[in-house]
Order: C-alpha cells, then sequence, then structure tokens
C-alpha cells in the first residue's frame, strides 16, 4: 500500500536534471486503476482517453473515458481506487478514439468522435455516491464531436468539430441553463467573415472564447451576442513560432496571459500575453526538457499559478508561471514506458481541480494515475488541506507566505526534505503574509504553517 506520511513522502522525491530550473521533482504515484479485459482502437491501440473529475459529498472520483464508455472511478482512497460505476457509450469498441467530458451543476456532458450511433449523453452525477443517473442519451442535438467545453459563467456548451443531424460544423452552442431543455444558439463554421474549417478545442469563460484551429491556428472572439460575435484577434500558423497543429489551451485565472501547444512532435509550448485581446504578444515558448525530438504536448490546464500538461510520452508535466516570461518547469510524472516516436501514446488528459490537491491523468494505454500535487503533502487528520501561497516560487532564499485572514498562524517553519527544521519564525497577531529571509543551499524545501487550533498546512518551495 502507498503510504501518504509526509517523510516517508519526502525522502522517496526523485529529482533529474533540467536545463531551465536545475531541479524538478518526480511527483508521488498514490493510486492506479485500469481494466484489462477493455480493448484497444484499431488507429492508436489506446484504450483510454480524456479524463474529468468531481467531488461530493467527501468522496472523490476520477471519471475516464475508454472504448466502451465512461468510468467513474472513486479515488478517494487513492491506494484503492475502484470503478464504483460505467456508463456505456452509445458506440463501443475498437472504433472509438475520443471520449470528452464537462460538468455543469453535477451534470455530466459526454460525447465521442466515432461512431455512427454516437449521442450526447448528460449523466447525473448529484445522485453519488448512490448510481448515477443517465437522463439524456441522444443523437437529436449532438451526434459528435471531438471536444466539448462548458462556459460555467454563462451556462453554454461549445461542440467543437461537431456533427448534428444539421451536418458538420467548426463549432456549435447550446444554452444548457436547463440540461433537459438544450437550446442551439449556434451551428457555424465562421466568426463574423472570418472562416474557420475545422476547431478542433476551446476554451471560454464569461463569453471570451479561445478556439484552437488546427491547422488554421488559434482565434479568440467575444460570443456575448452568438448571432453576432465578435473577432478579437487571429494567429495563422505562420504568426508564431514552433506551429503546427493548433491543438489547445488555457488562460490564467486572472485571463491576461494564453498557454497553448501544437500537436506536432518537436514544437514547444507558447505563452502569450492576451492582456489586451486585439494586440496579443509573445512572451516565450518551453517544453518538458526531453531530448527526444518527439516529444508532443497534448492538453493543458491552469490551477493558481501552475500550468499542467499531459504530455504524451513525457507524461505529467506541471510549470509554475507566476512568471509568464520565464516558465519555470517544477514537477513531472512518465506515466509511460513507451519511446516517443511520430505515433500519439502516453498521457492524454490531466485534471487537477479535485479538493485533495491530487492530479488525476490519464494514460491512452496504462488508465488513470493518481498524482500527489507538488503543493500538498498530506492528508493526515491534524493537517489542513488549505492552499497558502508561496512566491516567488522558485526563490533566491528570500520569499513570501500568504494565507487566508480567517486563520491566526503561530508558526511558519522551513524543513529540509529529510525532515530537519531549519529555519523558524512567528508571524505578526492578525497578519496574513510574512515576508522571510533564509540561508539554505538551492534545493527543495517543505514549509509548514502551524494554526492556532492545531492544525497544520504544508506547501514546497524551490530554492534557486
Amino acid at each position: 500500500m502507498i503510504t501518504r506520511d509526509f517523510f516517508v513522502l519526502v525522502v522517496s522525491i526523485l529529482f533529474y536534471t533540467n536545463t531551465t530550473t536545475g531541479q524538478v521533482i518526480q511527483g508521488q504515484l498514490l493510486g492506479t486503476w485500469s481494466d484489462p479485459s477493455l480493448v484497444g482502437s484499431a488507429a492508436f491501440n489506446n484504450t483510454y482517453n480524456d479524463i474529468w473529475g468531481f467531488a461530493k459529498d467527501g468522496h472523490e472520483y476520477a471519471i475516464i473515458g475508454s472504448t466502451k464508455g465512461t468510468h467513474i472511478i472513486d479515488v478517494t482512497d487513492p491506494a484503492n481506487a475502484f470503478e464504483a460505476y460505467v456508463i456505456d457509450g452509445a458506440a463501443q469498441g475498437e472504433i472509438i478514439i475520443h471520449r470528452d467530458y464537462h460538468d455543469l451543476n453535477g451534470y455530466l456532458y459526454a460525447v465521442a468522435d466515432e461512431g455512427q450511433n454516437s449521442t450526447l449523453q448528460i449523466i447525473n452525477l448529484n445522485t453519488l455516491p448512490n448510481p448515477p443517473e443517465l437522463i439524456y442519451d441522444s443523437s437529436d442535438a449532438i451526434i459528435r464531436a471531438h471536444n466539448i467545453f462548458i462556459d460555467e459563467e454563462a451556462q453554454r456548451l461549445y461542440a467543437l468539430a461537431v456533427r448534428t443531424p444539421m451536418g458538420f460544423a467548426a463549432y456549435a452552442i447550446w444554452d444548457i441553463s436547463d440540461p433537459l431543455n438544450l437550446t442551439q444558439l449556434k451551428f457555424s463554421s465562421s466568426i463574423g467573415n472570418y472562416l474557420v474549417g475545422h476547431v478542433h478545442d476551446a476554451h471560454v469563460k464569461n463569453n471570451i472564447a479561445y478556439f484552437n484551429c488546427g491547422n488554421d491556428g488559434l482565434v479568440i472572439a467575444d460570443f456575448t451576442d452568438p448571432e453576432n460575435e465578435i473577432l478579437l484577434t487571429t494567429l495563422e500558423s505562420s504568426d508564431y513560432p514552433d506551429s503546427g497543429y493548433n491543438h489547445s489551451g488555457w488562460p490564467s485565472e486572472d485571463g491576461k496571459y494564453y498557454f497553448f501547444a501544437d500537436e506536432t512532435h518537436g514544437m514547444k509550448v507558447k505563452a502569450y500575453d492576451v492582456s489586451d485581446k486585439s494586440d496579443v504578444m509573445l512572451l516565450g515558448t518551453f517544453d518538458a526538457g526531453s531530448t527526444n525530438p518527439k516529444s508532443i504536448a497534448h492538453n493543458l490546464l491552469v490551477k493558481g499559478n501552475r500550468l499542467y500538461i499531459s504530455y504524451y510520452y513525457d507524461g505529467l508535466q506541471v510549470y509554475v508561471i507566476e512568471d509568464p516570461s520565464n516558465i519555470q518547469r517544477i514537477m513531472h510524472y512518465p506515466t509511460s514506458q513507451l519511446t516517443a516516436t511520430n505515433d500519439y501514446e502516453g498521457a492524454w488528459g490531466a485534471y487537477p481541480y479535485l479538493p485533495s490537491g491530487n492530479i488525476l491523468v490519464s494514460d491512452m494505454q496504462e488508465g488513470l494515475f493518481i498524482i500527489q500535487d507538488f503543493m500538498i503533502s498530506s492528508t493526515k487528520e491534524n493537517e489542513l488541506q488549505e492552499y497558502f501561497n508561496l512566491y516567488p516560487n522558485p526563490s533566491s532564499a528570500s520569499f513570501t507566505v500568504e494565507w487566508s485572514k480567517k486563520r491566526q498562524v503561530e508558526t511558519i517553519k522551513l524543513y529540509s526534505l529529510n525532515g530537519q527544521e531549519l529555519y523558524s519564525t512567528r508571524p505578526e497577531k492578525g497578519s496574513s503574509s510574512c515576508s522571510l529571509s533564509t540561508n539554505v543551499a538551492p534545493g527543495i524545501y517543505q514549509v509548514k504553517l502551524s494554526f492556532e487550533n492545531g492544525k497544520n498546512s504544508f506547501n514546497k518551495i524551490v530554492i534557486k
């Protein structure tokens, strides 16, 4: 059984050299799940595809797609993850390569991109831990779609590279404020007068959409009025470096920056300043530190000041994006032992948003991996699952600790990876931050906050 005791964890952390940051943590594996009875796809021999997550009533679930359907895996105890339920897909078997998921208000939306009899499925997860309810399974709205994304603020579903009873379109939009009464708002292969033959993926928040348009590059548009959308900017493949098939991306939480990857072997990930959506600016490129020219990124997600990428053959990669012009790689986990080739294998997707902080990763051939986040070190009863910020991170010995004003911190301590206490201080009463200056060698250290209620919380910092 895999232990989650902090000191066992930190001693077991592995390092390898990276030319950008000097040290990168290999994440701690907490658990896995797979089903050897499932078949692989005929095209890529991938049994598994997309990953999503859901939490309810103290339970955490991984939602992973396969050639069979949608598997709901209880990962509350990662070392003993088990399949709680499976929802069969309308289309199944070797034809299936892609499934995609997004949820809103406890309703999971699921699509596939293969099969003449594929459907849109809506699964009510609010019933968990009792059996989920398949409340909609129909091709009336969507037959197939390559990807979907939900603008949670606007309560709209975007289907990308979508086939409906009306035919094929680069994208379509539905109002899903009533999950059983989908209202189509848009079905199009253009944005204004700008033609987009294909939209592979998207990120949409408050009606501002980033469209990853494959060989046609990137489009940013405002869909506040879906019948009179506003084209904000376009980046064709000739407009940016390391271009290829513009695949997926994710903005920073403040909306000022955007990170995207081209699903083309050997191409780096791009960081852009998009604070002015009509005049975006390249800040830099970065990669997984692999020496294999066939290294290839797949899907990107942002949480706080971290960027999480499922990097196919290179597995999970985690970056600090606090300074988007100087992206720092801080963590990885190799889900695949396959050598990078011109194929598509390995880590398909990642999901870092569970309350525990654990990261879910789907590997196309290997199944589900549950990885402990760089930010979280334990779930003992006397420890808080509460985020506190350290910045800058990585740091040059001096850094700031920031926590919620609602909690009184009694002590702040710095530990080496073998558990030796190196520094201790008491912040001022009523404060919510404290600046520290340490005299320690470059490396990775653990910061411990002890609260007045006797509980503790941990975070890691890189001193460079």
